[in-house]
Order: structure tokens, then sequence, then C-alpha cells
């Protein structure tokens, strides 16, 4: 799925993309209606710049050596809809595979994690509408976990800054340490194995998560945080898209060299 141009294959190899046998595929979870961003036909294909939300999300990860699989995970009855949209129109290097999405997001994200190759000892999950995240980003959360054996995930995220309430009915009780809350983001990655069996535990004891990260650490599995950037918004409501564009706008003009031109 690459226009084989000489621009675009010197741009891979200077980023190491060409490398043999990636150990990593990544699920982007696309499933969601966005009702909250008031876009017709969901935030996913809401075009910034150019190109979709979710090609934004699938093109960070095309540009890292060590993912060798993407899966995307949108609605059934919508699947060949996305892939014409996001992904066909496209210059991809990675192999690109369509999965259906669930009811509730982790179902969506079991279906993803089910559409991965035997092959590959990492998986990470990531939200289609987490456009900003950058591949630099990426190979570091798979370096941080192929680098520590005693680790089964690593999950990005950002300390809390403002001081967090813990309400009830609107009535204040406490005030928790601030020091002991990061806001978790995607991308969040796991030894496949390990991410695999969490999934199976949660839907055999009808266990429903906060996130992926949540179901491994359930059935004690061993994560930890890595401080990502703060602009990774997660795209809900109209005015998000008004931070993602700006930040997609800088990045260009500080570097026109590089693939997200």
């Amino acid at each position: 799925m690459t226009d084989g141009s000489p621009r675009l294959e010197s741009s891979l190899a200077a980023q190491g993309r060409l490398a043999d046998q990636p150990s990593s595929a990544v699920v982007i979870v696309a499933g969601g209606n966005g009702e909250r961003f008031l876009h017709e036909g969901g935030k996913q294909l809401f075009s910034i710049l150019g190109k979709p939300i979710l090609t934004w999300s699938a093109l960070a990860f095309d540009a890292v050596a060590e993912i060798g699989q993407i899966v995307i995970v949108a609605p059934e009855d919508r699947l060949d809809e996305y892939y014409q949209a996001a992904i066909a129109g496209f210059s991809f290097v990675t192999p690109v595979k369509m999965a259906p999405s669930g009811v509730i997001r982790q179902e969506s994200s079991f279906s993803g994690i089910s559409a991965v190759d035997d092959q590959f000892d990492f998986i990470a999950i990531h939200d289609g509408a987490r456009p900003l995240i950058t591949p630099d980003y990426i190979d570091h959360l798979i370096s941080v976990l192929r680098g520590d054996l005693e680790i089964d995930g690593a999950v990005i995220g950002y300390p809390a800054i403002d001081t967090l309430k813990l309400v009830n009915d609107r009535y204040i009780l406490g005030s928790p340490d601030r020091s002991l809350l990061w806001a978790a983001q995607t991308p969040q990655i796991f030894r496949a194995q390990i991410i695999r069996e969490a999934h199976v535990a949660a839907l055999a004891e009808g266990f429903v998560g906060t996130d992926d990260s949540s179901l491994v650490e359930r059935i004690d599995g061993r994560v930890v945080i890595v401080q990502g950037p703060r602009d990774n918004i997660k795209l809900t409501v109209p005015e998000d898209a008004v931070t993602v564009q700006a930040a997609l706008q800088s990045r260009l003009d500080l570097d026109k060299s590089t693939r997200w031109d």
C-alpha cells in the first residue's frame, strides 16, 4: 500500500522503517460513535489538514520500524467505508487489517487483539481519536517494554497537574495526594500473551475495566507508566479540533521534509 515514490522510500529509510522482523502490532480502536463531537458520520473520519483523524493516528504507527501490523477496529457495517476513507487513499507501508467493533470499548479492543497475527511479541492499543501521538513516543514506549523483562506493559500518560477532589453528589470528600496520580492515555503496549489472557479472564468473569491496563493489573501484571507529551489529547468535543489542527500545522511548519506533509 505504498506509492513507491523515491521520496517516501527515502523518508522511511531515514527513520529506520525498513527494519526486518518487527516485534509489535497495534490495535487502533475507532468504534465509538463520537456523539459529543457533533460530526455526522463520527469523529474518526473528520478531516484535519486533508486527512481523517483516524489516518493521522494510524500514520504515526506506520512510521515506526517495530510496528509490523496495524489493526483498525471500526463499526462492522462501516468497515469498508472506514478503510476506503482513512487507509486506501494514503501511503501505508505497514499491512493494515480491519476488525469489527463491539458494543463497548473493551469488546472492541478484544476484537482487535484477536485479529493480531501470532508472530508479534507485543501488542499496542491506541485510541483512533488521539491523532497527535508521534513515532518517537511510540518507539520509546516499545523500547521500555522490550528492555525490562520484569514488566508486562507500559502505558503513556501524564502526571496530574490540577488539585483533584473526591466528590459524592457534589460534596467534596477529600483531596488525594496529587503526586501519586497520573492521567493514563494511549498508546498502551503489552506482552501479547498477557493482554490476551487479561481480556479472556475479564470476559469469563464479567469484569469491565476502565482501560486495557486495568485488565492486566487485575491479573497481577506489572505495568509501568511513561511520561508522554501533554498535547496527546483525545478528540471528544468540537473545540478539541482547533487544538489538534494547530499542533499538526506547527509540525508541518517545523519540518516540511517529514512524511506528515
